[in-house]
């Protein structure tokens, strides 16, 4: 009885798995769609150039899966530190040593229900953060509406796109290059940037592109990761109210426009704005966590803390959240520049916001630039690659403004279009922190190796 009721617990993945391979050999198209292979790289929102036809129904299972080997080490002067219910010095950071990181996988559900009508469903089956499976999101996606039978509005949605669900903020270009869980195909890095802006939240996102190359979205979310109905009973700070929720507001404006053969120009600004939250979580809405596994994080600290459904008690080590949970405004600045295989992209950022229990606003800035070459002409299935990030910030308790740098090089190797190989050294240092903070003095530096596929 024991062997049949074990049989029946894994025959939906059975069966799931009999439906992806499936799906996989007939090579679904879809409409108005990112693909999850070296075809989605530089691919940002998707535009209405779209030449699929749509013939009857398409249900397209794909999957992303990545394997890292971490050579990381890292050091710190903190002072020592004893904090009640643990055990020796807090500040001290765990021993590393070269390993597997835990891999990640993502599961992609996406169906074209009708012409110009779409649905994206993605689930982290396995990631450092979350150890059982979660749903992401899933969002619609409209690039018509033949169903209204107007035709004023079939010649406006030639110029519009409408998105409604679950989805990844559009705040800035950067989450767009990044690593999201087991999907690192479109970044040629190994790990995000140090302040990593990304959230799911739910709302609608409405899009109109010109001819020329500019476009324009604007933006309305509930502001949330975690969605409530409850009423809010803490007392906010600034305004001595209980907290009362508010919508999250964004936007984006921008010009892309492939100028010649060879040069390629897309300049984005983008703002977001969330005047009152329960959590609000733009910069720390990762449900996966950093690729970075461990660094700058304390042993004594792990013992003591008993894990449900994370991995580890710092699954975001290596980047910095400022934690803007009650109030964020947010803008970003970025510039993407390609001309044949070399290419460069750019971020400047600044955001202002506080936690519930501030009175007054602090402030992060952040800017990057990551230059990348891509080669052999014709394939660019090879790379080489440099970055730079930088973050300085008012830290919540202290008296002065802390600066985090890194600097990574890597390079990288599209076996075919869904299987990549890539390699990082990577040097991160953490600046002006407080002598009892666990950062001050810190600094993180190493290689890795990273395995990723992507269909």
């Amino acid at each position: 009885m024991k062997k049949i009721n074990k049989t029946f617990k894994y025959l939906p993945i059975i069966t799931l798995l009999s439906v992806s391979f499936s799906a996989i050999a007939q090579e679904q198209e879809m409409q108005y769609f990112r693909p999850n292979n070296e075809n989605g790289i530089n691919v940002f929102e998707t535009t209405k150039n779209d030449t699929t036809i749509f013939n009857k129904m398409k249900v397209k299972v794909g999957g992303n899966f990545e394997m890292d080997f971490q050579g990381l080490r890292d050091q710190n002067t903190a002072t020592y530190l004893t904090q009640p219910g643990f055990v020796g010095n807090v500040n001290s950071l765990e021993p590393l040593t070269n390993g597997f990181d835990l891999p990640m996988a993502n599961l992609n559900i996406d169906a074209q229900l009708d012409d110009g009508v779409r649905v994206e469903l993605t689930l982290y089956l396995a990631s450092r953060h979350h150890e059982d499976t979660w749903v992401k999101g899933g969002y619609i996606q409209f690039d018509k509406l033949l169903f209204l039978h107007s035709t004023f509005i079939n010649n406006l949605m030639k110029s519009t796109t409408i998105k409604i669900g679950q989805f990844d903020v559009d705040y800035g270009d950067q989450h767009y290059q990044r690593s999201d869980g087991g999907n690192t195909i479109y970044n040629p890095f190994i790990e995000n940037y140090i302040m990593d802006e990304f959230a799911t939240e739910i709302g609608a996102e409405m899009y109109y592109h010109s001819k020329c190359g500019f476009f324009l979205m604007t933006g309305l979310t509930n502001g949330e990761l975690d969605p409530t109905v409850l009423a809010g009973t803490k007392i906010d700070s600034a305004t001595k109210q209980p907290i009362n929720y508010s919508p999250a507001f964004h936007g984006k404006i921008g010009y892309d426009k492939q100028l010649s053969k060879d040069f390629r120009l897309r300049v984005t600004g983008s703002a977001y704005s969330d005047q009152a939250a329960n959590s609000n979580t733009l910069f720390g809405g990762d449900r996966t966590g950093s690729h970075y596994f461990n660094v700058m994080s304390n042993q004594n600290i792990a013992n003591g803390t008993t894990l449900s459904d994370a991995n580890d008690y710092n699954p975001f080590s290596g980047r910095y959240n400022p934690g803007f949970t009650e109030q964020v405004n947010a803008f970003m600045g970025n510039l993407f520049l390609k001309y044949r295989g070399l290419q460069f992209f750019g971020t400047y950022e600044i955001a202002q916001g506080r936690e519930i229990t501030e009175i007054n606003n602090r402030q992060a800035t952040q800017y990057a630039g990551d230059l990348v070459y891509r080669f052999t002409a014709g394939k660019e299935n090879f790379w080489v690659g440099a970055r730079y990030n930088s973050v300085t910030a008012a830290l919540y308790g202290a008296p002065n403004t802390i600066t985090i740098n890194r600097e990574a090089a890597s390079a990288g190797w599209f076996v075919t279009k869904n299987i990549m190989l890539k390699g990082e050294y990577v040097i991160q240092t953490y600046l002006n922190y407080p002598d009892a903070n666990i950062l001050n003095g810190g600094k993180f530096d190493g290689w890795m190796v990273e395995a990723s596929i992507g269909f």
